[in-house]
This record gives structure tokens, C-alpha cells and sequence, in this order.
């Protein structure tokens, strides 16, 4: 007898259907019995023929041990990693066997077993269920911690089980599981909230109202100022002014997450943008993704969020290097000889740092102890292209004690998200209009920079003198211009006039300064 069900793999950040076949045939004696899988399966899948037989005897039913077991995984030119494929597997065998009446050939079956016959979760499963949806599965059944996140696929059934024997029950009618339904606006509602405000941040009115462009305009952003001026603060109140994850946003980021393992059991979507912070020792691969098979790395974890490099001259140099094509395209590709996969990288960067290696270099209150040319070999860690690539370059100057002390109210991040959002309504308008996909200013190409960002005559002049005295690459001119823009979109003009490009220039000139 021949059986079929449905189960789905990840490749990259996507997913893709795998129909599983089971065929029985009758051998002489019990020890003439197999158990082969094909259909390029890795070693997790292989061993999975142990935890299938184990899990089957735990739940109650008989393996068919005096048989000839063999299952395909169609499509069989496609590598089956990990231990998501168990479950199918077993209902496969059982399905094949004759111990499951009902009909599953349109179900789909994800999932990792334990011996006791538990249903462990398993990563990528949003991805799984997208992929099961689109080959036309009608139900599917994953472990309960995957439950919330599988039912954001809208239009399959899900049903989170804890063991094989609830699904039999639910099949045969016995114990009905009940299906899950997520609840996008009461998800939304109850956590898209960020964790730090700006309120709590004293002063650094300068590097607040930086902090408030780049966020209208998904800009790059450099913090540069002595140790405990509160430059991480700052970058952690980031997410809480950036516009709220719409939910193809919120999907997009939720499919990687899931992929590399992030997201937290009985989580749905990612409701906040991301904010990933990692550590200076972080190595090349993880930063970039990759591995035998390869798996986002954090410039993919902070797609449609921010990746903050704190202490970025203590980044190895190679590793920083990585940042430049993600960042000007917005996407990377790993190579192995596996294959090749494309993983999204669109993300603000936003850096801090110390002027130098004591920290005091500029402070007025402190001495600075490092040598000039100790000084110089801290800035050359961080190159020319990369430093170029950053919109925006504020200090952040030590506090005075009245300016620390001060016990007059701050901001909160919510009036500022407000303006944020209407300046990015404002320009989505704006390209909308035009019949271009570009979510934010920073997105905009060099043709579009020359439609959108037309400076008025004073404008230009200004950027004209600031390109001739500065030494300004193409990349910065273009960079001050859609800067501009943003700042305009915040002021509420649409054209872009000398007050705009004047303000543009001076939060990119602290790389004369410094480097």
C-alpha cells in the first residue's frame, strides 16, 4: 500500500512543499524488514527512522517491523535538512500501514518526535506553512510552541498538538483540537511597544533631533562623543520612534527570525522592529550569515530594523568591510557548494563610538592621554567607504551637572514618533504617486534623487560650495540630498531649500573633524 502526505522544508528564508510517499511491501521474516529513506535526505533525516519507530510504539500502535519501508521525498532533487520531517514520516508509515482511516493526503505534517511520541517545535515553521498554503494543503499540524507563529499564514487550518496520539483523536473525531486563529490587530496592539523612551534620556538636544531624521528617513547614523554621554541610550530609543511594522513588514522579518532560531516560543510575528546589538568579538560569518547550510546572519536578524555597532573601531576591520554591499543594496548573497541563498538586508545602521581610545579626545572636562598618532590608528579601523555610507555624524558632548540634574520634562519618544510618521506618510505619498516602491527616503536611487531632491538655487549653491570644499564623494552628495529631503518632509515643505541642505551638510561633517 502506498500513502502520501504533505511536509515542507526552508531553504534560505523561504519555504518549500515536500510531499512525502510511503510504500509497504511484505518480506519473509521480521528480519528481513527496512526502513530506507530517499529523496536526498541529510543525517537528521536519517536518524529520524529511530525516533519514528520509538515514537509509534510510545503512542499505542504497532510498527511495521515484517516490511520493506521505503519513503520518498518528492521533490527529490531538493536537500532535506533537519528534524522537521519526523512527524510526517510517521503518519506516513502509519497512513501506509493501515492504522490511519481518515483521509490526510491534503494535510500537512511538521514537526520533530521525541521516543515518548512528543511533538517538539522546530524552526522556520511560518516559512513551512506559507510554502504548504501555496501547494493548495488544507490543514496542518505543527507542535504547540509553533502554533501562534504557523497561524499568521492566513487561509489553512492550524491545529497545535502536543503529542501523536491528539492527532489521532482529532482525525477520528474523539477529542476535536481546536484550531488556531491569529489576531493581528489585538497582537499589534498588545506588543508594539518598545522597551526605552526618550524622555529618560537628559539633554543631547543635538543628537536627539539626528536621532529624529533618521528615523524619518531610515538613514544612517554615526554617534561620536566621549565614554557615558549616552550614546547607547540614545540607540536603543531608536526602535521606539521608528513608524510601527506594518504586517508584510512584520511577516518578512518574522520568516528570517524563525529561519535563524530567534523567535521566542509561542510567538507570532515580530511586532517591534528588530534591534540587534551585536558584541564587537562577532565573527565575519555571523554577522554576514552562512554555514554549511546557510543561515542568516545579523544583517539579515535586523531587516527592517536597526543593527547597532557600539565601540565600532573595535570591530575587526574584515568584518566591518561586509556592511558595505548590504547596505547599498539591500541584500546578500551566500555562496557555499551546497548552493547559493539571497537573504533581505534592509536595515538602518546606526554606530557609536569613542573618539579615541581613552575616550577624551575633544572632552573639555577631561584630559585626553592618547598620543595624535594613537589617535589616527583608532579612526583608520573604520574606512573611507564605510564612513561614507553614513548619512549622519553627530557628537554627543559629556553633560554639564545643570543639564544632568535639570528636572524639566523631556520628549517622550511618542510626540516624536508622530512626526516621524507623518514625515514618512508624507514621502510614501510622494512615490506612491510616482509609481515607485520606496518605503523611506534613504531607499531612493540615484535616478530618483535627481526627481525627488531638486534643491531650490540657494540649495544648490550651498551644495555646490560644500561639494568643491569638502571633498564630498558622488555617494555623500547624493546622501545630503535625500537627508534634506527628509528634513523638509519634517518641516513640512516640499521643496527642499537652503535651511534644509545647510543642516544636511552639518550632520556630515564630523568625519573632517575625527578622520
Amino acid at each position: 500500500m502506498v500513502s502520501t502526505v504533505y511536509t515542507a522544508g526552508v531553504e534560505g528564508v523561504s519555504g518549500f512543499a515536500v510531499s512525502v510517499e510511503c510504500a509497504l511491501s511484505d518480506v519473509a521474516d521480521e528480519h528481513s524488514g527496512s526502513f530506507d529513506v530517499v529523496g536526498l535526505p541529510d543525517n537528521a533525516v536519517k536518524e529520524a527512522k529511530e525516533r519514528v519507530r520509538n515514537a509509534a510504539l510510545s503512542a499505542g500502535f504497532t510498527f511495521p517491523i515484517c516490511a520493506k519501508i521505503t519513503v520518498n521525498m518528492a521533490p527529490a532533487d531538493r536537500k532535506k535538512a533537519g528534524s522537521a520531517y519526523d512527524l510526517a514520516l510517521l503518519m506516513a508509515v502509519l497512513a501506509a500501514d493501515g492504522q490511519v482511516e481518515e483521509d490526510i493526503s491534503e494535510n500537512c505534517f511538521i514537526g520533530e518526535l521525541s521516543l515518548s511520541g512528543k511533538i517538539r517545535p522546530v524552526h522556520g515553521v511560518l516559512c513551512m506553512v506559507l510554502a504548504a498554503k501555496e501547494a493548495g494543503v488544507k490543514s496542518v499540524f505543527v507542535a504547540e510552541e509553533n502554533a501562534s507563529e504557523a497561524s499568521v499564514a492566513e487561509g489553512i487550518r492550524v491545529y497545535g498538538v502536543s503529542d501523536v496520539r491528539a492527532i489521532f483523536n482529532h482525525l477520528s473525531g474523539k477529542a476535536r483540537l481546536k484550531e488556531v486563529v491569529f489576531d493581528r490587530e489585538g497582537y499589534f496592539g498588545a506588543h508594539g511597544k518598545a522597551a526605552v523612551d526618550l524622555a529618560d534620556v537628559k539633554g543631547q538636544q543635538s543628537a536627539k533631533r539626528a536621532l529624529e531624521i533618521a528615523a524619518a528617513g531610515g538613514h544612517n547614523l554615526l554617534f561620536i562623543g566621549p565614554p557615558g554621554t549616552g550614546k547607547s541610550m540614545l540607540a536603543r530609543c531608536l526602535p521606539g520612534i521608528l513608524p510601527p511594522l506594518s504586517f508584510e513588514e512584520a511577516l518578512e522579518s518574522t520568516k528570517i527570525h524563525s529561519c535563524a532560531g530567534t523567535l521566542p516560543d509561542h510567538s507570532a510575528l515580530l511586532a517591534v522592529r528588530p534591534f540587534r546589538a551585536p558584541h564587537h568579538t562577532v565573527s565575519a560569518v555571523a554577522l554576514a550569515g552562512g554555514g554549511s547550510t546557510p543561515r542568516p546572519g545579523e544583517v539579515s536578524l535586523a531587516h527592517n530594523g536597526v543593527l547597532f555597532l557600539d565601540e565600532l573601531p573595535e570591530f575587526p576591520k574584515q568584518v566591518t568591510e561586509i556592511l558595505r554591499q548590504p547596505l547599498e543594496d539591500g541584500e546578500i548573497t551566500i555562496t557555499r557548494a551546497s548552493g547559493r541563498c539571497t537573504f533581505p538586508t534592509k536595515f538602518m545602521l546606526l554606530c557609536a563610538m569613542n573618539p579615541c581610545r581613552c575616550g577624551n579626545f575633544g572632552n573639555p572636562m577631561k584630559k585626553c592621554t592618547c598620543r595624535r598618532e594613537d589617535i589616527q590608528k583608532y579612526m583608520a579601523k573604520i574606512s573611507g567607504p564605510l564612513l561614507d555610507r553614513i548619512d549622519i555624524q553627530v557628537e554627543v558632548p559629556a553633560l554639564s551637572y545643570d543639564e544632568l540634574s535639570a528636572q524639566t520634562p523631556c520628549e517622550p519618544s511618542k510626540t516624536v514618533r508622530e512626526r516621524v510618521d507623518r514625515a514618512r506618510t508624507v514621502a510614501r505619498g510622494r512615490y506612491e504617486h510616482a509609481g515607485i516602491n520606496a518605503q523611506c527616503n534613504a531607499a531612493l536611487s540615484a535616478r530618483e534623487v535627481r526627481i525627488f531632491c531638486t534643491p531650490d538655487k540657494e540649495g544648490d549653491e550651498m551644495l555646490r560650495a560644500a561639494y568643491e570644499n569638502l571633498g564630498l564623494s558622488a555617494r555623500g552628495h547624493d546622501r545630503i540630498l535625500r537627508v534634506a529631503r527628509t528634513i523638509a518632509d519634517l518641516g513640512g515643505s516640499e521643496r527642499i531649500g537652503a535651511a534644509h541642505i545647510a543642516e544636511a551638510i552639518r550632520l556630515r561633517s564630523l568625519d573632517r573633524k575625527y578622520f
